[in-house]
């Protein structure tokens, strides 16, 4: 159950204060299932037909519901504004939020990269045991219901839907996602409440996302996956990533997990202009070892013509590309490639270039990055530093990770410590809210 891996128990003297959390995902449905843990009253109002949504394609469809690193490894896969998230990491990790699951008799496997996920490999899953969670804690959950504005008066928040039926609550949490995947629900609402409350929104951006390209070649190789290269990208000399893994090319670009990689990293600078892109295809060897395995080559083919001559070498796809690229004329034979052409098909080979020039759209984006101005909020509880009793969590704010299941921990995380606090806030202040919700 949820209170074994939170030492929390519901509270026996009943509801004693009221909350509404706006957005059923994946960090509206942990800070419902912790404030209600508090004996709070929650209301939760999601606008889709169902909750958690996106995370139904989280993980294309399995869900990477966390990592099982050491926790202080978390800090590192956090792209933007990590110590902000000391707090409610320490507060609510990666293990305790394995327990849960695995507590709730949803039982989860551990794959390559520490990734996270449920033995069924189904995202439904992790759904549904939330869900379960949330009534059996009696979170009032309301679906098809769109928020339309939230505003505060006195000491009472108003939360007004698209049917014009307004609740009353004395704190808000809000968390209702960024931009990416907006089919999902993901439409910026709670950008344009946070501001209406005067909070500063850096600006959303997609990251974990695919990039464009410039050169005409790279269309040509569409489809081809490459395995273990090493992709660096660099501004003028400076090297602004390096990693190893797996890349994928497509009709406008490059993608897969490498490159998605990457754009979390060089997200800020690359909308300021293009970035050089260099992949060592064959980073396993050596410059003396990949001149040998050409030589060798070479003297098997001796007598081939050069187009003939790389397949031991090159995806077929990609030979056509490499030979434009090396100058070579294709219908040499191999015996009268010269030492200074080899030294120069070696040097594509450890430096296929590409122009990066920008980013696919939130359509594609697995994240947003951006979003309310974490120095506008408490880091030890979530709560607005503008507004009190206003709490953020989850992608809304400016605070994004790599992939691997760090996101959904972010998520969890921080969802877990907004409910919390405006649980306890809830059991502390001086002149409670009414039992229920007040709907008009």
């Amino acid at each position: 159950m949820f209170k074994r891996c939170t030492g929390l128990d519901v509270k026996e003297s009943g509801m004693s204060e009221q909350i509404i959390v706006i957005g059923g995902g994946a960090a509206g449905m942990m800070a419902a299932a912790a404030a209600a843990m508090q004996g709070c009253g929650v209301l939760l109002l999601e606008r889709n037909e169902k909750l958690g949504k996106k995370l139904y394609i989280t993980g294309k469809g399995r869900c990477n519901v966390t990592n099982a690193c050491d926790t202080e490894e978390i800090f590192e896969q956090i792209v933007r504004n990590a110590k902000f998230m000391y707090g409610a990491i320490y507060t609510y990790d990666n293990f305790q939020v394995m327990d849960f699951f695995e507590q709730n008799h949803t039982p989860l496997k551990t794959e390559r990269g520490g990734r996270v996920f449920p033995v069924s490999d189904h995202a439904s899953d992790i759904i549904r045991t939330l869900a379960k969670e949330l009534e059996r804690l009696q979170v009032d959950v309301r679906l098809h219901t769109r928020v339309t504005s939230v505003t505060k008066e006195n000491e009472t928040f108003y939360v007004t839907d698209r049917n014009h039926k307004t609740y009353s609550a004395s704190k808000v949490i809000l968390a209702t996602g960024g931009l990416s995947y907006p089919a999902t629900g993901s439409t910026g609402d709670g950008y344009l409440f946070a501001e209406q409350f005067g909070h500063t929104l850096i600006k959303p951006v997609p990251s974990l996302t695919a990039m464009y390209t410039e050169e005409s070649y790279i269309p040509k190789l569409q489809g081809l996956t490459l395995k273990n290269v090493r992709a660096r990208v660099l501004d003028g000399c400076k090297t602004l990533y390096d990693e190893f893994g797996e890349l994928l090319f497509t009709h406008f670009g490059v993608s897969g997990p490498l490159m998605l990689r990457a754009s979390a990293v060089i997200n800020d600078r690359l909308h300021k202009g293009p970035l050089r892109l260099s992949v060592d295809l064959k980073p396993a060897l050596t410059q003396e070892q990949l001149d040998r395995r050409i030589l060798r080559d070479f003297e098997q083919a001796r007598n081939k013509q050069f187009k003939n001559a790389l397949h031991q070498l090159l995806p077929a796809k990609m030979i056509p590309v490499l030979i434009d690229l090396s100058g070579i004329d294709p219908e040499r034979k191999v015996n009268e490639i010269t030492k200074e052409e080899r030294k120069h098909l070696i040097e594509i080979l450890r430096n296929f270039p590409a122009t990066l020039t920008g980013f696919r759209d939130f359509n594609e984006a697995i994240i947003t990055r951006g979003g309310i101005h974490v120095k506008e909020i408490h880091p030890s509880t979530m709560e607005s530093k503008r507004v009190k009793g206003l709490y953020f969590a989850g992608e809304l704010m400016d605070v994004d990770a790599m992939t691997g299941g760090f996101n959904l921990q972010i998520a969890w995380s921080s969802g877990y410590l907004a409910g919390l606090s405006a649980g306890q806030a809830g059991q502390t202040d001086e002149t409670p809210q009414k039992k229920e919700c007040g709907i008009s």
